[in-house]
């Protein structure tokens, strides 16, 4: 989408996100999130609450993939995951506003909700901001 010159705050995060949203349990082996990501290629994965699968409880990055493979460590989703806060935006919400939220928590995905159901309806990335405020 072609922004010139065009404020963010005009932007609505359904405007520039990635529709869909892909999850795991917590016990998938961490490889196999892994060759998800990559055959899928995307950063990230949520994971899904044991309780409410439909609702997710943290997100697996591909730094987290990237850690556990320095360190040698074969894990679970949930653990490479834990203290991975979830961070969610609005599909009507503003790019700035969803800009300065990954800025603010120091993350690179929000999971985006629909604001009629509050179910997840897809991913906005770092990626899909900086397209955006390039202009692309």
């Amino acid at each position: 989408m072609s922004i010139p010159e065009a404020s963010l705050a005009r932007v609505r995060v359904h405007d520039v996100m990635h529709t869909g949203i892909l999850t795991t349990d917590p016990s998938t082996p961490l490889r196999v999130v892994a060759r998800l990501m990559a055959d899928q290629r995307v950063h990230a994965v949520a994971v899904a609450d044991p309780d409410y699968a439909r609702r997710p409880w943290a997100i697996v990055t591909t730094l987290d993939v990237a850690a556990a493979a320095a360190e040698g460590i074969d894990e679970s989703a949930g653990e490479a995951a834990a203290g991975n806060e979830i961070a969610t935006v609005s599909s009507a919400d503003s790019l700035q506003a969803a800009a300065r939220t990954m800025a603010e928590q120091k993350v690179a995905h929000l999971i985006v909700i629909d604001p009629a159901t509050g179910h997840p309806v897809g991913v906005l990335s770092s990626l899909d901001v900086a397209a955006a405020y390039a202009g692309d």
